[in-house]
């Protein structure tokens, strides 16, 4: 069962010649493919990647691996920069772009060894939250094809439950975190603007984390919205999670907004005595649509905390009810700027008109994006109008002040960490979300998650259960700024009291109905 292991156990493996990084890599290769369905990824370097493993076993033959992700197969979100590997965010404005240079993390994923299978699917320019939008089609969820939610959902005939009955991923990380759930990778890297690790790590089932605000360098990360993104770390457990941000974490001298300390990797303890915690309920996160089944499991969760031995307090931040409104007035002004780069002069799409400069970049701008990137830049050049500059974006930067200062007040008041439901509801079959517009969606799923990149926070999913219709529900846990360690410590905690059901994926069909008899006995063994 060597994919379904952690990475310091894949790592010993390595280490112990048990397997080799080329065989490791082989058996993903080997898993994309017969997976190919779930459309997780938009290019996959199988070339790259066995060359990477060749050299990496090399490095082990010679004992000199270069530390625990050496020879370990990993995925990126294609919204950041690959030298060699095409870089499309979803789009026709980049479909065929190949960057000259590496984004800081996955440059320092490399300098240790990893092996970077491909790049995952998203919602284009990481713009929405199922990872439906982007121009390469939407993503599955591994769990659809799952003994547990086949054994609850009742399909009224076969073809519907072929092309119908599948459930999203979330967004607008889904590819990277239906590939971490489907065992293709063991880690990948997302990112995270209003809940784009989190909300698809608890729709797929697995550990979401989006660090404080500066602590991974943005560097090569095609921004979104630049006070807001975080390179966001998906994994099957929260000790990989640790890992991982160990490996990427510190100053960078080609991003200004990185911590200028030195960060020193740390190994999660086991947490024992609990009473010296601290956990905060926020009463504004009971939020409207938040279904029953969540809310009895964020009240249970609770319970085992309290019942650990930790102080449980309600807690408030008031402003959390504006939130949403904010951000969505900060996230489009600042997608209207960054989004002004895409003009079909220096790189991407550019169109055949030639009437005039002007013609042509119009031109460029209605062929490259879609519909909902269009909508943004529209409504965010509208709140930077010179009438409006005041009245719409300034406010909401005060509103967006008064968010963080809740959780600061909350933080010195003696609270730890907060604890809060990561989503609304479990995943919402995908022709039921798409009856609802891009913006209405996003709206609702960046509820929960949204205040804590205003603040700039670390925060983490925790797959907790799964739900009466056997698809995966996680819980949120936000910590204090650059206390990743705290965080993550507590979500170990939490992870290891609720054991959450590893996806039973006995057999896995194409949506064309073609059977790939992919036996679980066969396939992760």
């Amino acid at each position: 069962a060597m994919l379904r292991a952690s990475l310091r156990q894949v790592s010993a493996a390595l280490k112990e010649g048990r397997v080799t990084p080329t065989e490791l890599c082989q058996r993903c290769l080997a898993l994309i493919k017969s997976t190919k369905f779930l459309n997780a990824y938009i290019t996959v370097a199988e070339e790259t990647a066995l060359k990477q493993a060749k050299e990496s076993e090399e490095r082990y033959k010679r004992g000199q691996p270069l530390g625990i992700l050496d020879g370990i197969p990993v995925a990126v979100k294609d919204n950041f920069n690959t030298a060699g590997i095409e870089t499309t965010c979803a789009s026709n404005m980049l479909k065929g772009y190949i960057s000259p240079y590496n984004a800081t993390v996955v440059q320092k994923l490399l300098d240790q060894g990893a092996v970077l299978l491909g790049k995952t699917n998203l919602d284009e320019f990481a713009m929405g939250s199922g990872s439906t939008d982007g121009v390469f089609g939407p993503v599955r969820n591994p769990w659809s094809y799952s003994k547990q939610y086949k054994e609850k959902s009742v399909p009224k005939s076969h073809s519907e439950d072929e092309d119908f009955n599948w459930v999203i991923t979330g967004g607008s990380s889904g590819g990277s975190a239906a590939a971490v759930s489907s065992f293709t990778c063991f880690a990948a890297l997302g990112s995270d603007t209003g809940g784009s690790t989190r909300n698809p790590a608890a729709h797929c089932g697995v550990v979401g984390l989006k660090p404080t605000y500066g602590l991974i360098s943005r560097h090569g990360l095609i921004p979104l919205v630049n006070s807001m993104d975080v390179p966001g770390i998906l994994t099957r457990c929260v000790d990989d999670a640790a890992v991982l941000l160990g490996s990427l974490a510190g100053h960078d001298p080609k991003d200004s907004t990185t911590i200028q300390d030195d960060f020193k990797p740390f190994e999660l303890p086991n947490l024992t005595d609990l009473s010296k915690l601290s956990i905060g309920i926020p009463k504004e996160y009971h939020a409207p649509g938040l279904s029953s089944e969540i809310l009895a499991l964020w009240s249970k969760a609770a319970d085992l905390f309290k019942n650990a031995g930790a102080k449980v307090v309600e807690v408030s931040l008031p402003h959390t009810r504006y939130s949403i409104v904010c951000y969505h007035v900060l996230c489009t002004a600042e997608v209207a700027s960054n989004m002004a780069r895409f003009d079909g002069l220096e790189y991407g799409h550019r169109s055949d008109k030639k009437e005039s400069t002007e013609s042509m970049y119009a031109a460029t701008r209605r062929e490259g994006f879609n519909d909902v990137v269009r909508g943004r830049i529209l409504s965010g050049n509208y709140f930077l109008l010179k009438q409006n500059y005041e009245k719409y974006f300034v406010k909401a930067l005060k509103v967006r002040r008064l968010i963080a200062n809740d959780f600061v007040k909350v933080f010195r008041s003696g609270v730890d960490i907060l604890l809060t439901p990561t989503t609304l509801s479990d995943a919402a079959p995908y022709m039921e979300f798409i009856q609802e517009d891009n913006r209405t969606r996003s709206a609702q799923d960046d509820i929960l998650t949204q205040a804590a990149n205003m603040a700039g926070l670390p925060a983490i999913n925790v797959p907790t259960a799964l739900s009466e219709r056997g698809l995966p529900v996680g819980l949120q846990f936000i910590g204090r700024s650059f206390q990743e360690k705290q965080l993550l410590t507590v979500a170990k905690w939490f992870e290891k009291q609720v054991q959450f059901p590893m996806i039973q994926l006995e057999e896995v069909k194409r949506h064309d109905s073609c059977v790939l008899q992919h036996q679980k006995s066969a396939s992760f063994s």
